[in-house]
């Protein structure tokens, strides 16, 4: 629990600090609130690699691949997979009918609502908070909350891969494919392998190896990984292209030719029938 509240923390400062910029991605009002005790101060502490801008970039990638539901009248069911602080069911617009369900550790979904109660924050669609501990069996859970798997639901996880083994990954992905609907897309971030073992980012992967939060996973083919486990890749970008934070992100864009590079993927995936 601790080492999910922090990163939660953490990633709700970064979009509090997104919020006030005058060509903010996104506004997040509620961000700053849930961002305490630590937020701020980790922050400072995994400055630099370019992490803050990506964050803003992931977290408007996500949004916009939410809100394609308002042309997609299949998919009226999203699934937010250790969601942490997120606030999209208080901040984002959603197709009338749509159910949004918020899995995370109990004492995480405590906390953040006694925060948002305080705050008199109202969800602006059907929000169902899902108790569970994502090490073990959690989709009975799910489905107590209301989870129809005869509906095509739209999964999204949001930083969540880099803190697995490729096996859990792996695995991730199955258990998704095991309860998902013909129709049925994730959308989600991976690491690029060579990242993990750059020298660039090594200073800052040792700060959060030190907290107790290793990046763990990563790979250079996340198109051939989804695959693998049932899921056809038909988006997949990287920061500063169009549709990816175009000219907010610090760094040249890497041609896909050039191996080695360091890279992050925001993919859009659809559940392969069967």
């Amino acid at each position: 629990m601790h080492a999910v509240s922090y990163t939660a923390q953490w990633m709700a400062a970064a979009r509090s600090l997104e919020s006030e910029r005058e060509d903010a991605l996104y506004v997040d009002p509620l961000a700053s609130a849930l961002a305490a005790p630590d937020g701020f101060r980790l922050i400072e502490r995994y400055a630099g690699g370019g992490l803050l801008p990506f964050i803003s970039i992931r977290t408007r990638f996500l949004d916009d691949a939410i809100g394609e539901l308002r042309a997609d009248p299949t998919i009226r069911q999203v699934v937010l997979i250790a969601a942490g602080m997120d606030t999209r069911a208080f901040r984002l617009d959603w197709p009338e009918d749509t159910v949004v369900f918020e899995v995370d550790h109990e004492p995480l979904l405590v906390e953040k609502q006694r925060r948002l109660t305080e705050l008199g924050a109202e969800p602006r669609v059907d929000r169902r908070c899902v108790p569970a501990d994502l090490t073990r069996e959690w989709l009975p859970e799910l489905e107590k909350a209301g989870f129809d798997p005869a509906r095509p639901t739209l999964w999204v996880a949001e930083a969540l891969t880099f803190f697995l083994t490729e096996e859990q990954a792996g695995g991730l992905l199955e258990t998704l494919g095991s309860v998902s609907a013909p129709g049925s897309r994730l959308a989600l971030d991976i690491l690029g392998r060579a990242l993990l073992r750059s020298p660039f980012s090594k200073p800052f992967l040792d700060r959060l190896a030190d907290d107790g939060t290793p990046w763990i996973f990563g790979t250079d083919e996340p198109a051939e990984f989804l695959l693998a486990h049932g899921w056809k890749v038909d988006e997949i970008k990287e920061p500063g292209q169009p549709g990816a934070g175009e000219g907010r992100w610090p760094y040249e864009v890497q041609p896909p030719e050039r191996r080695g590079a360091n890279r992050l993927w925001l993919l859009q995936a659809e559940y392969l029938e069967g």
